[in-house]
């Protein structure tokens, strides 16, 4: 009698299909969890220095510095945008595409040319900036102080456009790990520590921005690094010809600074808007609650950074079974365990804006609103990166271009008559009307949709969050501060979600990825 064989070629065709699909399903999701686990420790990390940090900073400078630096940062971001020209969308793609398939010479004439072209143009735009920023601060924002601190932000503009590049080259690698270690444990405590340093010698807003140019000089420096390890030897700057740019980059160049375009206008519209109508200090209260509603996401943040390129790598060997079993279990989890995060920060919104002190207090409606549009975003999943990462980016650009008129339109309506509530209320309405728009496009396009019977056993798990949230939001009122009310409610929230979640809604995907995640646990402490 003869014995069983482990190989495929004795496997019946749609048996054989099956156990391929199932291998680069956990090839791929065991390379999104790994890398998504320790962006998002970083991320987390980062949340807390960086909002005890933020905490301090609000108390020592005052909402209307923040508003100042807030105004002074859409300077930054403006001429960002326009000095990478898109490469910075482009280095994620194509460093990937390159790499997987050995075309090393065009490698290396895309990052040599796109250094080149993305330090001149920042430098080009930084010295201006220092000529014209003063005039922009006094005409535009109506916010004088801000002219003396213009030579400081011009130095971010340069060292931030490098940074912004070299992070989409690293993800283009795939080492999303190494990025988070240098941006996130590396960067967050180095900034910090000279932030508190520099602030307690009473230097103000001047020791905040030094602070940051300092940093980012460390940051750059190791992103390069390593950027430089991690490109094959073959790649490398040398002085040999170099290739042009491919015709089909430049056009991805050109929408992706086009999406960037409108994305400025829809993301930084309201804070222009709100210092041309309001006040700097009515911007800073603005910003804080915007800043804590944009942590929401954090999840899906650190998932989209491994999975762009995958979904990229997926869509050129036409893997659309792989992809779309991906897309489903990722948004899933993605928005299960967003849920108890957003439960707190909406029940316990005027405890958070409180702890930056009383003059934020006012803030708490645009957190609320802000929360509210950031659960939609995660409940949609990465629908964006599929389009923009599978050739499809006629369509997002299509999407955003509509949507930066509406956002203009409300922001222009509804800011003179409810303040930052109505600049809340046009971001959050945007934001959700894009998400859904974007996520009928991919189904339309890519034939994949994140949703089956498997998302809808989530409910138990979000009705019991949100009841043990409710719960200590009520008992913490009289019986401890609020701060660690807070803490309790997060605490006890994501253990009543994971534990009724394990019980109720896995299947055998969940499974898989709890398993791997656990072995990969279990390994790190050992290692210890």
């Amino acid at each position: 009698m003869s014995t069983p064989s482990n190989d495929l070629s004795t496997v019946a065709p749609d048996t054989r299909g099956a156990d391929v699909l199932r291998v680069e399903f956990r090839h791929n999701m065991g390379q999104i969890s790994r890398h998504s686990l320790m962006f998002f420790a970083g991320t987390i990390f980062t949340m807390g220095v960086g909002y005890l940090v933020k905490i301090y900073v609000a108390r020592m400078l005052g909402a209307e510095l923040l508003g100042v630096y807030a105004l002074g940062m859409t300077l930054v971001s403006l001429a960002q945008l326009v000095g990478c020209i898109g490469l910075n969308g482009a280095a994620s793609r194509y460093v990937a595409v390159y790499n997987a398939t050995g075309r090393y010479d065009e490698l290396r004439g895309f990052l040599t040319r796109s250094v080149g072209i993305v330090s001149g143009l920042n430098l080009a735009l930084s010295i201006g900036s220092v000529f014209w920023g003063g005039w922009l601060a006094r005409r535009l924002y109506h916010a004088p102080d801000l002219a003396q601190y213009i030579p400081l932000f011009a130095i971010l503009t340069f060292l931030g456009a490098l940074n912004v590049f070299y992070c989409q080259v690293l993800g283009g690698f795939k080492d999303i790990s190494k990025r988070t270690v240098i941006t996130n444990f590396v960067g967050t405590t180095f900034v910090s520590l000279l932030t508190v340093v520099l602030l307690a010698m009473g230097t103000g807003m001047q020791g905040y921005l030094w602070a940051q140019v300092v940093n980012s000089v460390v940051v750059v420096a190791l992103l390069v690094a390593v950027a430089w390890k991690l490109t094959p030897a073959r790649a490398r700057f040398s002085w040999t010809r170099l290739p042009p740019l491919d015709p089909e980059v430049k056009n991805f160049a050109a929408a992706a600074l086009g999406m960037g375009a409108i994305d400025f206008l829809v993301t930084q519209a309201d804070k222009v808007l709100l210092g041309l109508y309001l006040n700097p200090a009515l911007v800073g209260v603005y910003v804080v609650a915007s800043s804590l509603s944009a942590l929401i996401p954090l999840i899906l943040q650190s998932v989209n950074q491994i999975f762009a390129p995958v979904i990229a790598d997926l869509h050129a060997k036409a893997r659309k079974e792989v992809l779309e079993r991906l897309f489903q279990t990722l948004t899933k989890w993605v928005f299960g365990l967003t849920l108890p995060l957003a439960f707190v920060v909406i029940v316990f919104a005027l405890p958070l804006m409180r702890i930056f002190g009383r003059s934020f207090e006012a803030g708490w409606p645009v957190l609320v609103i802000g929360a509210a549009g950031q659960i939609v975003n995660c409940a949609v999943g990465s629908v964006g990166y599929l389009l923009l990462m599978s050739g499809n980016q006629k369509r997002l650009m299509r999407v955003q271009f509509v949507m930066v008129g509406v956002s203009l339109l409300m922001n222009v309506t509804l800011i003179p008559l409810l303040g930052v509530i109505g600049a809340a209320l046009a971001a959050a309405t945007v934001s959700v009307a894009s998400n859904f728009w974007n996520l009928w496009h991919v189904r339309k396009a890519l034939q994949i949709f994140p949703y089956n019977r498997s998302y809808f056993a989530l409910v138990i798990p979000a009705v019991l969050a949100a009841a043990t949230v409710i719960l200590v939001r009520v008992w913490s009122v009289s019986a401890i501060r609020p701060a660690l009310g807070i803490l309790a409610a997060l605490v006890v929230s994501y253990l009543a979600f994971i534990a009724s979640a394990l019980r109720f809604s896995l299947d055998e995907d969940d499974r898989m990825i709890a398993a791997t995640a656990w072995r990969q646990l279990r390994g790190a402490l050992q290692r210890r």
